[in-house]
């Protein structure tokens, strides 16, 4: 099969964003862009019945809608509309090994209400084969849109134990589809012995900067040889991973966060930082799995 980036669609305004996002990102890689509308309740196709007959009609109205106006947008992009009749989350997941990237919908901390977005959404981020970029939508003069828009740049939250090149490939690969410069960021908390009477030990607290620095800096420099055009700045926050992430995030047009494949039996298949950029990030997050 062809690359494509896959694109959930569930009639929510979430959805509508996330695919104008995708249409977006699979013009820049030159990709093929699928609409896909997963209801378990679709009928079989008949040889022969009138159109006020037709049981899929709203599930067609759905792609056909966001097709139309996607390739209106994108005259040169190829769209393909996908229905097909299986739980939305099996759907998904099975897209997922066939795509580049999944994109849904996302509504964050807000109640949820839309079939692709909470129970549906994140046990596809948590299981998901390949990246997966949750989009959501701000109300504008023509109507909602994805949030926001992507001059702020690309930010990829590293933790620099393990393998990081996953989440990195793709962030770069991601500013240089849309010509922008890329942010990395690692946070770190204060070791216990940092911390005195009077505040926090500067000695203590440039040691494990400098530490971290060397080791960020270790991590991009063959991924800023492998992408030379690429504008590349690198950022150590003394602080929880989670809440440097998520405050670097701020005003950026993409957050890269990555996703454990393999974490231990009891262990939360989204890490402490993935879930905060999920809930918080007001920009579009991709979840990246990796080894």
């Amino acid at each position: 099969m062809e690359p494509v980036v896959t694109v959930g669609l569930d009639g929510s305004p979430e959805s509508l964003a996330a695919a104008r996002w995708a249409a977006d990102e699979a013009e820049r890689r030159k990709l093929t862009l699928r609409l896909l509308h997963a209801w378990p309740l679709l009928v079989p196709e008949p040889s022969r019945a009138p159109a006020e007959m037709d049981q899929n009609y709203w599930a067609k109205r759905i792609v056909h809608k966001v097709r139309t106006e996607l390739q209106a947008r994108h005259p040169g992009l190829a769209v393909l509309g996908n229905l097909v009749a299986d739980d939305a989350e099996h759907a998904l997941l099975r897209a997922a090994s066939e795509s580049e990237m999944i994109v849904l919908g996302s509504r964050g901390l807000v109640p949820l209400q839309s079939y692709f977005l909470g129970d549906i959404s994140l046990p596809v981020v948590a299981e998901a084969e390949g990246p997966v970029v949750l989009v959501r939508a701000e109300t504008g003069g023509e109507g909602p849109r994805s949030a926001p828009a992507p001059e702020g740049g690309v930010v990829v939250a590293l933790k620099l134990h393990g393998s990081c090149d996953d989440p990195l490939a793709f962030a770069f690969t991601t500013a240089t589809a849309r010509g922008l410069p890329l942010l990395a960021v690692h946070g770190r908390s204060l070791p216990l012995d940092a911390y005195v009477p009077w505040g926090v030990d500067h000695d203590v607290a440039e040691e494990v900067t400098q530490d971290a620095q060397k080791q960020l800096s270790q991590a991009l420099r063959p991924w800023r040889d492998k992408f030379p055009l690429v504008e590349v700045a690198e950022n150590v926050v003394l602080e929880s991973p989670a809440k440097a992430v998520v405050r670097a995030a701020e005003g950026a047009g993409l957050l890269v966060v990555g996703r454990r494949m393999h974490r231990p039996a009891l262990a939360s298949h989204l890490g402490p930082v993935a879930q905060a950029a999920i809930h918080h990030a007001r920009c579009p997050v991709a979840v990246v799995p990796h080894d």
